[in-house]
């Protein structure tokens, strides 16, 4: 399957379904300068963040696979489960520094976290945003589900999609070669705004998506098989900002 490079066409698609053409007042505009980041990596700890891996609640003698060295966030991958935020968020923009350090391979961030172990008793529901190898900024719809333009070209036949196992999940990305080299520093932007999710990887935009089935939800990393280092996890509210 190939993958469309016509985005222009993709975005103005976009913009009409979820009507972002119209004029706003000034009064309807937040200044930037009074939206302040939140950095959910604090660089000494896991603050703020609880674990959640199965196979922990049946041997106690397990350690996460989640830690801290040398001032980053790294997911060894085993076993697997998820770092998840403490607290909820909606309409934001998240800034993501990772890397494969060694081999490349598979993990992922997941927006709108809900209920824990939904899917193969092992992922919360959640859309999740693909970090695996050639493959960052596929959607993987895991009990939400979500809409993008040209739908059935980048999932499968429509009577196959589903949410839950066994169904047509993945919805791929719209470029090739948008990630560095494994070893480099990879940055995945993600925007959470009402109903939408935009995905852009080395600040090439990758997917758009619509009429997401939630909108606010605990974010999440994975540990998924790969060590994965994390130098940054800047989240920015949206507000009423311009988009």
């Amino acid at each position: 399957m190939h993958k469309t490079k016509h985005i222009k066409d993709l975005i103005i698609v976009l913009s009409i379904a979820l009507g972002l053409i119209s004029c706003k007042s000034p009064s309807q505009t937040e200044s930037r300068a009074e939206v302040q980041s939140i950095n959910l990596f604090n660089g000494v700890d896991l603050s703020g963040w609880h674990v959640d891996v199965p196979a922990m609640d049946e041997d106690q003698t397990l350690l996460s696979p989640f830690l801290v060295r040398d001032s980053l966030l790294v997911s060894m991958g085993t076993p697997g489960g998820h770092l998840i935020t403490d607290s909820i968020f909606q309409n934001y923009k998240l800034e993501v520094e990772y890397r494969f350090a060694g081999v490349p391979g598979n993990c992922g961030v997941l927006v709108h976290a809900s209920t824990p172990r939904a899917l193969y008793k092992m992922f919360p529901k959640s859309i999740e945003v693909q970090m695996m190898h050639e493959n960052a900024g596929d959607f993987w719809c895991i009990v939400e589900d979500i809409k993008v333009p040209e739908m059935e070209s980048r999932r499968g036949p429509q009577a196959e999609w589903g949410v839950t196992e066994g169904k047509l999940r993945r919805i791929m990305n719209l470029t090739d070669s948008s990630e560095r080299p494994v070893g480099q520093w990879n940055l995945i932007k993600i925007e959470c705004h009402a109903d939408s999710v935009k995905v852009w990887v080395n600040d090439d935009l990758v997917n758009l998506g619509y009429g997401c089935t939630a909108s606010a939800g605990h974010i999440a990393l994975q540990a998924e098989g790969s060590e994965v280092e994390f130098r940054k996890v800047l989240l920015t509210p949206i507000g009423q900002l311009d988009k």
